[in-house]
C-alpha cells in the first residue's frame, strides 16, 4: 500500500489559507465526491479536503464509473463560494490542475472542454463539480479530482487507452505528495476570489483583473477550441465548430446551419471535419 500522502505533504509545508485548513484521509472510501458532501451537510469549512488511497464507487461526470486504483490521487474539496464566484469554480479548478502539473512535471497538459486534463490526448485528470443551492444561495460546492499519477499495463488496458498518468508521461516517477501540495497551493490562489466578503467587508467582485486573467489562460489551454466536435447535452447533440467560449466558460458550438449554440456543459467527441 503506498504511503499515506498527507503527512508527507505537511512535513513539507502546505502554504495556504483556506484550502486544505482540514484534511481527512482514508485508506479506502466509496467516494470522495459523496463523503465530502456529507460533511458540508454536517457544516464542514470552507476548503476542507477528503482524501483516499482508494475508492470503491468513484464515479466521474454522467455517473461514469471512474478506476480507482492506489498509488494516484483522488481528492475532494468542499467549497463554499458566493454565488457570483460559484460559476467560476469548474474554470478554476481545472487550471489549478494545469499549473501544478506543469510546475511540477514541466509536462504541457490542456484541456479538453469542460473538465478533462489531457496530456498527449489521453485524459490524466478528471474534474467533477456538484452544487447545492437553496434559492439563490450557495450552500456549499464540492469539487472531485481525480489525477493519474502511476497507472499500470492493466489499468491503462482497462480504459481503452484513453487514458495516461504523469508518470507514463514524464518517462519517470512522479511524487504525488509534491502534486498534491501543488494543486492545493494553486487551487487557493485561484478560489480566494470567489469567495464571499466575510467579516461585514465588500464581497469580492468577479469581474476583477485577477479572474478574467485566470480565465483567458484556462481559455488559452483549451485544446477543443478551433476544432470540429459533437456535443452531446440533455437530450440534444449537436454538431459544428468550437468557435470560442463565453465569459462564464460557456462554450459557442457553431452549427452546420450557422447558428450560434452555447452550451453549459457536454459531452465531447471530436469529429473529422
Amino acid at each position: 500500500m503506498p504511503r499515506d500522502p498527507v503527512s508527507s505533504m505537511l512535513r513539507q509545508g502546505l502554504y495556504t489559507r483556506v484550502i486544505g485548513r482540514r484534511i481527512l484521509y482514508f485508506p479506502s472510501l466509496s467516494s470522495t465526491m459523496d463523503e465530502a458532501a456529507r460533511l458540508a451537510g454536517e457544516g464542514a469549512e470552507d476548503g476542507t479536503v477528503v482524501l483516499a488511497e482508494q475508492q470503491t464507487g468513484g464515479r466521474g461526470r454522467f455517473q461514469r464509473r471512474w478506476v480507482s486504483s492506489p498509488g494516484n490521487l483522488y481528492f475532494s474539496l468542499v467549497l463554499r463560494p458566493s454565488l457570483e464566484g460559484l460559476q467560476y469554480v469548474s474554470i478554476m479548478s481545472g487550471l489549478a490542475v494545469v499549473r501544478a502539473i506543469r510546475k511540477t512535471t514541466g509536462l504541457r497538459p490542456t484541456i479538453k472542454w469542460p473538465n478533462d486534463v489531457r496530456l498527449a490526448g489521453k485524459k490524466v485528470c478528471g474534474i467533477l463539480v456538484e452544487n447545492a443551492l437553496q434559492g439563490d444561495a450557495v450552500v456549499h460546492s464540492i469539487v472531485g479530482i481525480g489525477l493519474n499519477i502511476e497507472l499500470d499495463d492493466a489499468a491503462i488496458e482497462e480504459l481503452g487507452g484513453i487514458a495516461t498518468s504523469l508518470g507514463a508521461e514524464l518517462g519517470k516517477p512522479v511524487d504525488r505528495q509534491t502534486v498534491l501540495r501543488q494543486v492545493l497551493q494553486e487551487m487557493d490562489r485561484l478560489y480566494l476570489p470567489l469567495r464571499p466578503g466575510i467579516e461585514g467587508r465588500r464581497p469580492v467582485s468577479v469581474g476583477t483583473e485577477e479572474i478574467e486573467k485566470a480565465r483567458d489562460q484556462w481559455r488559452s489551454c483549451l485544446e477543443t477550441l478551433g476544432t470540429h466536435v459533437e456535443v452531446r447535452w440533455l437530450d440534444e447533440v449537436y454538431d459544428g465548430y468550437a468557435e470560442d467560449v463565453d465569459e462564464l466558460g460557456n462554450l459557442m458550438l457553431r452549427t452546420e446551419d450557422g447558428r450560434l449554440v452555447t452550451l453549459p456543459a457536454g459531452e465531447v467527441t471530436s469529429r473529422v471535419a
